[in-house]
C-alpha cells in the first residue's frame, strides 16, 4: 500500500499517471472521510478513477458510482467435472447464445416466467420508491436477461481441481445507464446553479438533505436490484442451456457481487456513503468475485476486511490501453493465440478486450493479497461476449 496524499491511498503497483492525478482531484473533495482507497486494477475514468473507494460525507458524486449502475459478477460452481463434459463445446456457446440477447440495444422479446416474476418484484420496488422506470427506458422490462456488450462476457470455466463454473459479467443495462447520466446531469446543474467550483464538472455531487439527493438514491438503489435480478435471470438460463447440453445440473454454489455500486457503511468511526466505481466488498469473510481479461483467469475469492482499504478490492484485471489504442496496437493473429483452446464467437469486434489491454491478472492479484483471500482460481472452457 502507498500512501500518495493523507486523502488518497493505493495498492496498485501498476497506475498511469493521468490516473494517480485524476485519483488525487477525486480525493481533494472536502466532503471525503477518511480517504478514497485506489485498488490494484485502477485506471482512468469518467469524472473519477476505475478502481477507486470513495468515501462521502453528506454528499455524492453520481458520476462516481458510474453510469452502469450495479455492475457485477455473478458465477455458480456445479457438481461437473471436466470428464464430465462432451468435447464439442460449440453447442453450449451457441445454446447460451440464443438464450440471452448479446450486445448494446439487444433486448429479450418477451419474457421468461422467471423474468416476468423478477419484473412484478422490480415494478414493485419502483412504485415504493416513487418513480416509472418507463420514463427512462419504454422498454427496461425486456433488458432484464440480456448482457451488452464491451467488456460484459459469459464464461464456463474449470476450477483448480477441474470442478466447473458458469461465471458472467453484466450491470443494470440501458435503463441504469440512463437513470445514471440523467443524475450526473442534475448533479451538475445543481453545482452550477449554487456557484460551486469544481476541479472537474464530472465531480458534480449531490447533497444529502436535498430532493435531487432523495430521488438520486431511490433510483440508484432500484437501479442496484435490476442489476443484481438481470445477473441472477441471465445465470438461469446459462444454468438450463449447461443442463441441456450436459444434463442435469445441482448449484453448490451461488455467488453475486456488484462492483459500481453505493451503499451506507461505518468507515473509521463514520457512517458514509461508500461509493465503489470498480470495487467489490471486501469485508472480513465476504465471497467475491475478481475476473481476469478475456483468454486469462477470473477469481473466487473471500474478503480479508482491511480497514485501510475500506473492505474493498479490485474488481478485474483494468485497462492499459484504451479501447482505441488496443485496436491499433493489436492484431487479430495475436488475440487469436490468448484464446486457444477456449471455445469463443471468433470475431474482430473483439480485439479491444484482449488480454494484453488490461494489467496483468497475476500482478493486480499479488497487489490485492493484503486485501482478498484467493479460495479458486478459474481458468475458461467457453466465452460469450457481444459485440
Amino acid at each position: 500500500m502507498e500512501r500518495i496524499t493523507e486523502r488518497l491511498l493505493s495498492w496498485a503497483s501498476i497506475l498511469d499517471p493521468q490516473a494517480r492525478e485524476q485519483a488525487i482531484t477525486t480525493a481533494s473533495m472536502p466532503f471525503i472521510h477518511p480517504h478514497v482507497a485506489l485498488m490494484p486494477d485502477a485506471h482512468l475514468g469518467k469524472g473519477a478513477t476505475v478502481g477507486s473507494v470513495i468515501p462521502t460525507l453528506g454528499a455524492i458524486i453520481p458520476a462516481a458510482v458510474g453510469v452502469d449502475i450495479g455492475c457485477g459478477m455473478i458465477a455458480v460452481r456445479t457438481q461437473f467435472t471436466a470428464g464430465d463434459l462432451p468435447a464439442d463445446r460449440a453447442p453450449l456457446r451457441e445454446a447460451i447464445q440464443r438464450a440471452i440477447p448479446l450486445s448494446a440495444g439487444r433486448y429479450n422479446n418477451a419474457l421468461t416466467p422467471s423474468a416476468s416474476t423478477r419484473i412484478e418484484r422490480l415494478r414493485a420496488l419502483a412504485d415504493d420508491a416513487g418513480f416509472d422506470p418507463a420514463s427512462y427506458a419504454a422498454n427496461w422490462a425486456l433488458q432484464l436477461g440480456s448482457l451488452g456488450s464491451g467488456n460484459h462476457f459469459i464464461e464456463v470455466s474449470l476450477d483448480e481441481l477441474d470442478r466447473v463454473w458458469l461465471f458472467l459479467h453484466s450491470g443494470s443495462r440501458g435503463v441504469g445507464n440512463k437513470i445514471a447520466t440523467h443524475h450526473i446531469a442534475v448533479a451538475q446543474e445543481r453545482c452550477l446553479r449554487d456557484g460551486v467550483t469544481l476541479p472537474d464538472r464530472d465531480l458534480a455531487f449531490l447533497e444529502e438533505g436535498t430532493a435531487e439527493f432523495d430521488r438520486y438514491i431511490a433510483e440508484l438503489r432500484w437501479a442496484q436490484e435490476f442489476a443484481l435480478q438481470n445477473r441472477e435471470e441471465m445465470m438461469d438460463r446459462v444454468v438450463a442451456a449447461l443442463a441441456d447440453w450436459a444434463g442435469p445440473v445441482d448449484e453448490l454454489e451461488r455467488v453475486n457481487c456488484h462492483h459500481n455500486y453505493t451503499e451506507r457503511e461505518t468507515h473509521f468511526g463514520e457512517e458514509v456513503w461508500l461509493s465503489r466505481k470498480g470495487a467489490i466488498d471486501a469485508s472480513a469473510g465476504r465471497p467475491g468475485l475478481i475476473p481476469g481479461s478475456m483468454g486469462t483467469r477470473s477469481y473466487v475469492v473471500v474478503g480479508r476486511g482491511d480497514a485501510d482499504s475500506l473492505h474493498s478490492s479490485p474488481h478485474g484485471a483494468g485497462r492499459e490501453y484504451s479501447r482505441t489504442k488496443a485496436r491499433k496496437t493489436f492484431t487479430r493473429v495475436q488475440l487469436d493465440e490468448a484464446m486457444a483452446g477456449i471455445e469463443w464467437i471468433r470475431s474482430d469486434a473483439f480485439l479491444d478486450e484482449i488480454p494484453q489491454a488490461y494489467k496483468p491478472i497475476d500482478r493486480v492479484m499479488a497487489d490485492a493479497a493484503d486485501l482478498v483471500e484467493i479460495r479458486h482460481e478459474l481458468r475458461q472452457l467457453v466465452n460469450v461476449k457481444g459485440d
